[in-house]
């Protein structure tokens, strides 16, 4: 499906050199506070309490988030659930606290933070800190996985030479994804790990199809330079 169509090959190329450079700088950066500040792990990874909690009447998520930082917990998620009146709380794990004790003191913050509105402990969990790390080592096995089947399959599709490209563009969107996450110190979570695995595949269709379209120029247009094809490759798969 095309939504418009572009007569003149965009020069890409003419660019290259640039774009290289800040491409280099983004993905050094991004190493840089991967290593440097680390991802904010959620507490599926790290391990913590949840807890559902419901209101008489629409929670003030930002009172909650008052009462229970008031306690001292910094790193807390809290947000709607199902309904405006239904909240769940994600706490991380303290040391020498169980998870029913923070439960009872942070249900007690918010009835006296949201008098007026009672609050009702509906349900807790805990998800300790092996469940955090088994879960973090199968991403990661996920991820690699993902990368040799790239590699794998572009190889035989086209010829090793696109597969190592191929790997090295969409790791380069991976690693800036990350890079961000940790700048930030945006909450990573499962949910996220899910999107950063289907940002990954989006890039791998692409490339495909460009690859496609690179190897269709070469054999019909062998007049054609390198750089004049990548340019008509790109420029034709916009459209899409």
């Amino acid at each position: 499906m095309e939504f418009f169509r572009i007569r003149r090959d965009i020069p890409f190329m003419r660019h290259a050199l640039w774009l290289n450079a800040i491409s280099f700088l983004t993905f050094a950066a991004a190493v840089f506070f991967l290593f440097h500040r680390g991802l904010h792990l959620s507490v599926e990874f790290t391990g913590g309490t949840v807890m559902e909690v419901a209101y008489t009447q629409p929670a003030d998520l930002e009172s909650v988030r008052k009462a229970v930082a008031g306690l001292g917990y910094e790193d807390v998620q809290v947000q709607n659930f199902g309904t405006a009146r239904d909240v769940i709380i994600r706490l991380p794990a303290r040391k020498g606290v169980s998870s029913a004790q923070q439960s009872d003191t942070v249900l007690a913050a918010l009835k006296t933070a949201t008098a007026g509105n009672e609050a009702t402990l509906r349900r807790v969990e805990f998800v300790g800190p092996q469940v955090g790390q088994e879960l973090a080592t199968d991403g990661l096995k996920a991820l690699a996985m993902v990368v040799i089947g790239i590699v794998v399959y572009l190889a035989f599709r086209f010829e090793w030479k696109f597969a190592v490209a191929t790997v090295l563009a969409n790791l380069h969107d991976v690693v800036i994804i990350l890079g961000f996450f940790a700048f930030f110190q945006w909450e990573f979570s499962l949910a996220v790990l899910a999107a950063v695995l289907a940002v990954l595949g989006y890039s791998v269709n692409e490339s495909v199809v460009i690859f496609d379209r690179v190897r269709e120029t070469f054999r019909r247009q062998r007049k054609m330079d390198t750089e004049r094809v990548i340019n008509h490759a790109i420029t034709t798969t916009i459209s899409r």
